[in-house]
C-alpha cells in the first residue's frame, strides 16, 4: 500500500522564483536564504518520493473573484507555468498522477470533505517555487521534477477561508487516502506559504519572528492544539496574508503520529528574514 514518508513545509515568496531565475542567488542579500535550502535539496535528493501532494494558494491565476473553490484538486495528467503578468517562470512543466489524485478525491470526498475538481489548471510560483527551492534549478524543456505533484490549491486570499481545524483534518483524510491506495508508492505532502507578512495597509512589512518561531515549535510538538488557533490570531499577530499558514496544517495532518504513530524526525528547521519584506520559514518532518 502507498503510505506517506515525510511532510515539507516552505514559504513560496515569488521573489525568491525571480531571484532564482535571474541567477541572483549568490548574491549577498539571497545568499543566507538559499544556503537554508542545501540541506534539504541533499535529502531529497536521498529521500525522492514518487509522489507529492502539494498545498498551496493560487494567486488570481488559476481562479478569480468569479469563482473561489476552498479546496482544490488537481486531477489532471499535467499542468502549464502560469503568466503571473511577466511571463511564465523557465521552469519545466508538473506532471500529474491522475490515479492518486482520482483516488485521494473519492477518499476524501466520500470521508465528508466537499472537494473542487480541476482537470486543467496553470500553476503559479505558490507551486514552482517550492518546487524550485527544493529541487533546484530545472531547465524548462530539458529538465523535470523529481516526480509527479497533485496540487492541492487552497483559498487563503479571498475570504471567507478554511479554519486550521479544517485544514488539519483534510490532511489526516488525504492521509487515510493515501494508505488505501493499492500500490507501494512513497508520498510526501508539501505545505507552503506564510510566515508572517503583509503586503498592503498600515501594516505592511509586518514580520513577527517571535509569533512564527513559536509556530513552528507547536507545529512541531503539539499540531492539533494549534490547529484550534483562530484565523483571526494569524492575522493579527502574522499579517494579512499570514493566514497562509493553515495550509502547513494540512501537510501536519497528513503525519502518522496524530493519529497514535510514532512522534516524526525533525530532519530540518531553518527561519529567514527578510527575503522581499516576508519571513520564511522551512521545516522537514520525516515519519517514523
Amino acid at each position: 500500500m502507498a503510505r506517506i514518508t515525510a511532510s515539507v513545509y516552505t514559504s513560496h515568496v515569488p521573489a525568491i522564483g525571480a531571484a532564482m531565475d535571474l541567477g541572483k542567488t549568490h548574491e549577498p542579500y539571497w545568499q543566507p536564504l538559499f544556503a537554508g535550502y542545501e540541506f534539504s535539496r541533499r535529502w531529497l535528493r536521498d529521500n525522492r518520493p514518487d509522489v507529492i501532494v502539494l498545498v498551496y494558494n493560487d494567486h488570481a491565476n488559476a481562479f478569480s473573484l468569479d469563482l473561489i473553490p476552498t479546496f482544490a484538486l488537481g486531477t489532471a495528467a499535467g499542468y502549464a507555468i502560469a503568466d503571473e503578468g511577466w511571463g511564465p517562470r523557465p521552469v519545466p512543466a508538473v506532471q500529474g498522477h491522475p490515479d492518486l489524485a482520482g483516488h485521494i478525491a473519492h477518499s476524501v470526498i466520500q470521508d465528508d470533505f466537499d472537494l473542487t475538481l480541476v482537470n486543467r489548471m496553470d500553476v503559479d510560483h505558490g507551486l514552482t517555487v517550492p518546487l524550485s527551492l527544493m529541487c533546484g534549478e530545472q531547465h524548462p524543456t530539458t529538465g523535470a521534477w523529481p516526480c509527479p505533484v497533485i496540487p492541492l490549491a487552497v483559498n487563503v486570499v479571498q475570504y471567507p477561508v478554511p479554519s486550521g481545524r479544517r485544514c488539519f483534518e483534510l490532511g489526516r483524510a488525504i492521509r487515510r487516502a493515501v494508505e488505501r491506495y493499492d500500490e507501494p508508492l512513497k508520498v510526501q505532502v508539501w505545505g507552503t506559504g506564510g510566515m508572517s507578512h503583509q503586503l498592503q495597509g498600515p501594516r505592511a512589512g509586518l514580520i513577527n519572528k517571535a509569533w512564527d518561531q513559536r509556530f513552528l515549535d507547536r507545529l512541531i510538538a503539539e499540531p492539533e492544539a494549534l490547529a484550534q488557533v483562530p484565523h483571526i490570531d494569524y492575522v493579527t499577530e502574522a499579517g494579512s496574508e499570514g493566514i497562509e499558514l493553515v495550509m502547513w496544517l494540512i501537510a501536519r495532518g497528513a503525519m502518522s503520529d496524530v493519529d497514535g504513530g510514532l512522534p516524526p524526525l525533525l530532519k530540518h528547521r531553518f527561519y529567514h528574514v527578510p527575503a522581499s519584506n516576508t519571513a520564511v520559514g522551512h521545516l522537514i518532518l520525516e515519519n517514523t
